[in-house]
């Protein structure tokens, strides 16, 4: 059996699905796994669920600044570091897979290929590089110049790289010089089962008809600011009384979103839940009459696969979402498009959707359906083992190709 480590710095696993799907299915084809990440609250150092050791450590995030990252980053890696080899105790790692953001872990796994021969993996998740553009228009370029080295960093040293998408498998090969047949797309697909919709809850609504509903990350990049002043044009423009939001999730961004709905006058419909647990997501999903994807156009966005995206589709929720490049390819006739970045537009694509109930259940089953057809974890899985069993059998041979010559 071949133990596989998996790193993760930007969320705790098993909240991080997309890696946690990973790590099942590793498990599922007779690998040990052990995974490195911080903790979430009330997480222990160590356990073990469903056969994957958890490593976790305190995670330090000490502000939304360019230094604040850089701080974090190295607490991260340091952290990360020690981790690895506490873990590393009970016994070699076949393969290591660095998750990112950020792109800072490549010399960990130098450092285990010079020690066991260790096969580096990179699971590349976000485009850091843009992140900075997005989060910082206009910022020094210093930073953005560091980021992109890193990145091509790690795609060299990586044996092989697992892209979201074919704009990320694009990236790598023509911007790191990937070679085509060392970069394989395994998108981030829902569980149709687990993702599934139930029957509504009507008092999540909150005493109106209708629920409009985003999940996700809260921060600068994310749009959610347009979804509050997209509310305030439903209610105090529109002059629609009947419409809820409800905002599941957390990020750095959380105190700026709940200070900009009360400077709205929006306390009686914009409801934030914060981070909340499975089965009131699946309430609120099942409530909800339509998921919102508010992700403006930016460097980042627009070449990245919003998870939030499919989750709506998979709860068979007609999505409102701005005309991006790979939310369309995602989305498909699932969703509405909008004019990027256009808050009153958006607001009025929320109104018509709701009131036009044939294209909500339209939209809606084409989502479902697709989800099922095409997007679904199971249709990614096994793209995903493949890349293990090429890699670890190519391995294995080469070792018995050694031990032969040396007998």
């Amino acid at each position: 059996m071949s133990r596989i480590l998996v790193i993760v710095q930007n969320l705790p696993v098993p909240f991080d699905r997309r890696v946690w799907l990973e790590c099942q299915a590793l498990v599922s084809a007779g690998h040990g796994v052990a995974v490195v990440c911080p903790k979430g609250d009330g997480d222990p150092g160590y356990q073990v669920v469903d056969g994957v050791e958890l490593f976790k450590y305190r995670p330090y995030a000490p502000g939304g600044s360019t230094l604040g990252f850089v701080t974090e980053y190295v607490y991260s890696f340091a952290a990360t570091a020690w981790l690895t080899l506490r873990a590393r105790r009970s016994g070699r790692f076949a393969a290591v897979q660095a998750c990112n953001p950020p792109d800072i872990f490549w010399p960990i796994a130098l450092l285990l290929t010079a020690l066991d021969r260790t096969i580096f993996v990179f699971d590349h998740h976000d485009l850091c590089p843009e992140l900075y553009e997005s989060r910082f228009p206009g910022g020094p370029r210093l930073p953005y110049r560091a980021l992109r080295a890193l990145e091509r960093r790690t795609h060299r040293t990586a044996r092989h790289v697992i892209a979201t998408n074919d704009s990320y498998r694009d990236i790598a090969i023509q911007r790191s010089g990937k070679s085509p047949a060392d970069v394989t797309v395994v998108r981030t697909g829902p569980d149709p089962d687990r993702l599934l919709r139930g029957a509504a809850r009507p008092e999540l609504r909150r005493g109106r008809r209708y629920l409009a509903a985003y999940i996700g990350v809260m921060g600068p990049q994310d749009g959610v600011d347009i979804v509050v002043r997209a509310a305030r044009v439903v209610v105090h423009e529109l002059r629609r009384d009947d419409i809820a939001f409800t905002l599941i999730g957390s990020g750095d961004c959380l105190d700026d979103l709940l200070a900009l709905r009360d400077r709205l006058g929006l306390g009686g419909y914009v409801e934030f839940t914060g981070r909340a647990p499975d089965w009131l997501v699946a309430q609120i999903m099942s409530t909800a009459d339509v998921g919102l994807s508010p992700d403006p156009k930016n460097p980042l966005n627009d070449v990245s696969t919003m998870n939030k995206t499919m989750e709506y589709m998979a709860f068979q929720l007609p999505v409102v979402a701005f005309d991006l490049h790979e939310t369309r390819i995602s989305a498909a006739a699932a969703a509405v498009y909008v004019t990027p970045n256009d808050v009153g537009a958006y607001a009025r694509a929320i109104v018509d959707l709701i009131d036009d109930e044939p294209r909500r259940a339209q939209l809606a089953k084409a989502g479902r359906v697709r989800v099922e057809q095409e997007l679904a974890w199971s249709h990614q899985r096994q793209a995903y083992l493949d890349v293990y069993e090429r890699l670890l059998g190519n391995e294995r041979a080469r070792q018995r190709t050694e031990q032969t010559c040396a007998g």
